[in-house]
């Protein structure tokens, strides 16, 4: 018996091959044209590539993956937002004001300034007194009466450059005097930068500053001992007062004369910028009277000073012995604090970032300081270069 077989016998020895499978009705040769044809005739070019794109994303069941994308593309392609042609580029144009150009304003008002000032005659309507009253007269008024008791004393350590230390002196002098308290002569600090071991009596006359205000404010060169004793005669040991800068005269009022009543005697430091500006009148005279009248410089600069004045006379002979006297104070350390851009590029930028650094570890890269120097320009608050101040001179 012989074992069934699936395959017919035909008479044949070797097994027929297996049927070809059916093929697609796509590729079949010979089909009519359908609507699914990518090359119907009327098409352009685009809509054939479209077509293409379209069958392989089919054929690779792509289509859930990029149909979002290609519908975004057509749509921005129809409505005209994507554009192959070339796009031009749009420069940022700064606000006015924020860019240090006046290079370039000399450059266009030197031929003017030659013509207006070519002749001594010119130069000299320079010095025309422009105050409408014809005549300066001074602001301060020097009271007869004498000063009532002292509430206690007022110790402040003036810090930075000679213009800080004299503002400092300046306020110093106000609050005393409104708070009806005695100011100790101002202590210099010593700064990690000037090193300058100076102290009052070597920049300014003492004796005369102490006598000028004798009638507005108390002012000593020393603490009574009584008072000294309680602090192991180290005025570093008094109370220190930490004030804000920038602070109304009402908060000495509410804030310090408190104090300076209980201990009899306060330290201020540091003590640069600690007054507003804005303060009453009774107040500003007596910033007027500090700096215009009491402080007046040791015999030994006004010796130097006299000297400098009289060959600036000599040398300015062709001007009737006039002359402009200017302390620029355009240095490192100041164009660094002030954060302002000028025409030096990225080597002075990198130049004042580093100079920050070193002079005010961490007060310029703090995470919420935002440095502007743009709007800083704007805003008024850049040092004149030498050639500003030049053209201040020239034109105003």
């Amino acid at each position: 018996m012989h074992a069934k077989n699936r395959i017919s016998s035909s008479g044949h020895s070797t097994p027929s091959p297996p049927a070809s499978p059916l093929r697609s009705p796509r590729y079949r040769h010979g089909r009519k044209p359908g609507r699914f044809s990518p090359f119907q005739p009327g098409r352009t070019v685009a809509h054939h590539v479209a077509w293409l794109l379209l069958s392989v994303l089919l054929r690779r069941q792509g289509i859930f993956l990029f149909a979002p994308l290609i519908y975004i593309s057509g749509m921005l392609i129809y409505m005209g937002t994507v554009s192959f042609d070339v796009v031009p580029l749009v420069k940022h144009r700064p606000a006015p004001g924020s860019v240090y150009r006046s290079p370039q304003v000399y450059e266009k008002l030197k031929i003017e300034m030659n013509e207006d000032y070519s002749s001594a005659d010119a130069i000299l309507t320079i010095w025309k007194n422009s105050y409408k009253g014809g005549e300066w007269r001074p602001c301060v008024s020097k009271p007869s009466e004498g000063l009532p008791e002292s509430n206690g004393y007022i110790y402040v350590e003036a810090n930075g450059g000679l213009n800080q230390q004299r503002t400092s002196i300046c306020n110093a002098v106000a609050v005393a005097g409104y708070l009806n308290a005695t100011l100790l002569i101002p202590n210099f600090h010593f700064h990690s930068i000037w090193r300058d071991p100076s102290k009052f009596k070597d920049i300014y006359d003492e004796d005369y500053f102490i006598s000028a205000l004798e009638n507005n404010v108390q002012v000593v060169d020393k603490i009574p001992e009584y008072i000294m004793e309680r602090f192991d005669h180290n005025l570093t040991n008094v109370y220190n007062f930490k004030i804000k800068a920038w602070s109304s005269i009402q908060y000495y009022r509410d804030e310090v004369l408190p104090k300076l009543l209980e201990e009899k005697i306060i330290r201020i430091s540091p003590f640069a910028n600690r007054l507003s500006f804005d303060a009453p009148p009774a107040v500003q005279r007596l910033r007027c009277l500090a700096n215009y009248e009491a402080l007046r410089f040791s015999s030994t600069i006004l010796s130097l000073g006299e000297t400098l004045v009289a060959r600036m006379k000599k040398l300015s002979a062709n001007t009737g012995g006039k002359y402009v006297s200017v302390h620029l104070r355009f240095e490192e350390d100041m164009v660094a604090f002030s954060c302002c851009v000028f025409d030096g590029g990225e080597q002075e930028k990198e130049d004042m970032k580093n100079a920050r650094e070193r002079g005010w570890k961490g007060k310029f890269t703090k995470p919420d300081r935002v440095i502007r120097p743009g709007a800083i320009r704007i805003n008024g608050k850049c040092p004149l270069t030498p050639l500003e101040v030049l053209l201040v001179a020239l034109f105003y």
